[in-house]
């Protein structure tokens, strides 16, 4: 039976998951870093994508079990004017790779190009938090990370590569930045549960049964491995993901990322390029905005109303959210609701009884 949800406005949704990182030991910055990534989140991403509020849930349960430092220490092991590395302790991705990307931004300003890696983190949600953060300075962000090893390789039937997801971000003459976002599988685990929940059926190219068929059943499919977007052309771009991040950054790849819970030894690498330094910036936003008009331009496939730049759809689903609530499902509501309670913080959310 799919599940009913809640309209919470975005202000109480923000302010509960302060507190409750606040609650959880987190100073103010660590603790406004986390919300700000999981509230983004929350509001531009498809709810089967399993990023947003939801996660109050794990990071809970990861401190409580010593999974993850909180106010781990961002120790730049090496730095030079235009690139770093640096050991993140294992602390709270969100928080790390947001550090790292405005560290990489002040590399930018001062040589083009800023280069951050960073080793020994965790995981750090949604990749546009990260890349977007060099829009609000004129940059152009990168952002990539490793994951857990659940794609299958070209030809293989095993979970090998991560999902490793990157984020790039443009700014714009328009409303809204360019924003690409995307796993290099064709879908997550989490829209798997989501489908499941939901008793759908999924296309068939996003997973395979632990057997290595294809299936369109996510019930098998959460057995099984994920593929790759675009057959091997995914896969290839997985694996030199592991090595710009984890190989490169001696970390954790391939099947050693998340290969103990106490220890996830997951990598990011983040890039920012400065507009200015190779033109002028409002000359960049004037030719990418005819960029934009000609993407837009396009004659219309059958069935489409419209073409859509990367980013679009979710400047859409946050304004709309910050206009009239975030909407929550009854599942997760009903989760943040008991995590308050352990906490000890009022909540926005329902009674229990009407949830």
């Amino acid at each position: 039976m799919s599940s009913k949800s809640i309209v919470v406005p975005v202000a109480d949704l923000e302010l509960f998951t302060f507190k409750a990182f606040r609650a959880m030991g987190l100073d103010e910055e660590e603790a406004q870093l986390c919300t700000s990534g999981l509230i983004q989140s929350e509001l531009r991403c498809h709810a089967g994508q399993g990023q947003g509020v939801r996660r109050l849930v794990g990071y809970r349960q990861r401190i409580v079990d010593n999974h993850v430092r909180v106010g781990a220490e961002f120790e730049i092991i090496k730095e030079s004017p235009a690139v770093a590395l640096v050991d993140a302790h294992n602390g709270l991705g969100s928080a790390v790779g947001q550090k790292a990307m405005v560290l990489a931004i002040e590399k930018a300003k001062l040589s083009g190009v800023g280069t951050v890696i960073v080793s020994n983190s965790t995981h750090y949600g949604s990749s546009a938090v990260h890349a977007r953060l060099a829009v609000d300075h004129s940059c152009i962000g990168v952002a990539m990370t490793s994951a857990g090893p659940e794609m299958a390789p070209w030809g293989g039937k095993s979970g090998v590569l991560g999902t490793n997801p990157w984020g790039l971000a443009a700014p714009t003459g328009g409303h809204f930045p360019i924003i690409l976002d995307i796993a290099l599988t064709t879908a997550g685990k989490g829209m798997m549960r989501w489908l499941l929940r939901e008793q759908k059926k999924m296309p068939i190219d996003w997973a395979l049964t632990p057997e290595g068929h294809e299936t369109d059943d996510p019930a098998a499919a959460l057995q099984g491995a994920l593929l790759g977007i675009g057959g091997y052309k995914g896969s290839g771009l997985a694996m030199l993901t592991d090595v710009l991040t984890g190989v490169l950054g001696n970390s954790a790849f391939g099947l050693a990322t998340y290969g103990s819970p106490e220890r996830q030894g997951v990598a990011h690498t983040f890039l920012a390029f400065d507009i200015d330094w190779f033109l002028p910036l409002n000359e960049f936003k004037t030719r990418i905005d005819a960029l934009i008009e000609q993407v837009k331009s396009a004659e219309l496939r059958p069935g489409f109303k419209e073409i859509l730049v990367p980013g679009e759809v979710e400047y859409r689903r946050e304004k709309q959210a910050r206009a009239n609530g975030a909407d929550i499902d009854s599942e997760t509501a009903g989760a943040l609701v008991a995590l308050a309670g352990e906490l000890g913080l009022p909540h926005p959310f329902p009674s229990p009884d009407n949830l």
